[in-house]
């Protein structure tokens, strides 16, 4: 039972084929050794016997200690014979490193899973009380269109919560239903609105091409949008804009996201992406948490990531900072 439960785990099988990816590099590794060793051994033996003498059987001419044709087959067998060893070892101690994956992969899977499934029922509950609520409510009552907004926020967070648990699958690696960036750009622009204004920052969107779509859920672009911009509003001065630009040709769709904030400093924008990456300025080094960088970003390299796509600091400067995505079209991947 265990070792059924073992094989059809993807973790496991995640890591036996990390595990014989790295043992047949070490095998090819061994072959080309042996190969070299191989190639100077008849290139010893064919130096000092003659070609035409080494398979003449009536030949008793010896040059070497033993015969060259069983000196050249006693090399291969010997050859034959390390390769299938050092592929045999490789393959045993690789898999006996990468064992301790397998523990680590399933509590984090675990993890998130459990997370998620008790997400889940509070915001259903959030959700039906919402519906009641709004039934409540007269059609020219002021406060509908903010419950409406409150329902389109815990649909969101529901989406996010089932996107997490579609990222425990190591077999998915995209979406076949095209998700239009327009509509996703406008709802995480909207979304971030209300917090961005408590700051006293205005988010805006420039003009989404209408046709460009992209193989990935709505809810990872979602929150992956969310984030970005979330990220600059936090890094934004009063008074200033964070803008979302979307552009698209024929194979990829580009969403920039640009804030006029102080820049990244403290950490190689480069480094920015990293899990649990912080700017050395919010660490020990006399800024705030509005200066560092955590997890957030790093989820949104992993959320893209899974679809194809990319995520990069393009530029940034005392001016501001420009994050953007990139993300296979849809068009692209239907030709």
């Amino acid at each position: 039972m265990t070792r059924r439960r073992q094989a059809a785990d993807p973790d496991a099988q995640l890591v036996r084929r990390t595990a014989l990816r790295v043992g047949l590099f070490i095998t090819v590794a061994a072959t080309i050794l042996v190969t070299v060793v191989l190639v100077a051994a008849f290139s010893f033996v064919l130096a000092r016997v003659p070609f035409a003498d080494l398979f003449d059987r009536n030949h008793h001419e010896e040059t070497v200690d033993v015969g060259g044709l069983d000196a050249l087959v006693g090399v291969v067998v010997l050859g034959l014979l390390a390769i299938a060893l050092a592929g045999s070892l490789s393959l045993v101690a690789t898999r006996r490193a990468v064992a301790p994956l397998v523990d680590a992969l399933a509590r984090q899977r675990r993890f998130v899973a459990d997370a998620s499934h008790e997400l889940r029922t509070p915001l259903t509950i959030l959700d039906a009380r919402l519906q009641v609520l709004e039934r409540s409510l007269s059609d020219h009552d002021r406060n509908r269109q903010l419950v409406a907004e409150l329902r389109g926020d815990s649909d969101a967070l529901v989406a996010v919560v089932t996107d997490l648990l579609d990222s425990l699958d190591v077999a998915i690696q995209g979406s076949a239903v095209p998700v239009p960036v327009a509509a996703a750009v406008e709802t995480a622009v909207s979304a971030m609105g209300m917090a961005a204004r408590a700051r006293e920052v205005r988010v805006t969107a420039a003009a989404t091409p209408h046709d460009a779509d992209v193989l990935m859920p709505e809810a990872s672009l979602h929150r992956a949008l969310v984030a970005l911009i979330d990220n600059a509003v936090k890094h934004s001065p009063r008074d200033s804009e964070v803008s979302v630009v979307t552009t698209a040709d024929r194979k990829t769709v580009v969403i920039d996201v640009v804030d006029h904030g102080g820049g990244i400093r403290g950490i190689s924008p480069d480094r920015v992406f990293d899990r649990f990456a912080r700017s050395s300025e919010a660490v020990g080094g006399g800024g705030d948490a509005r200066s560092g960088f955590g997890i957030g970003l790093f989820l949104v390299q992993e959320a893209v990531g899974r679809f194809g796509g990319s995520v990069e600091v393009v530029d940034t400067s005392s001016a501001g900072t420009t994050m953007r995505i990139r993300l296979p079209r849809a068009a692209a991947h239907r030709s």
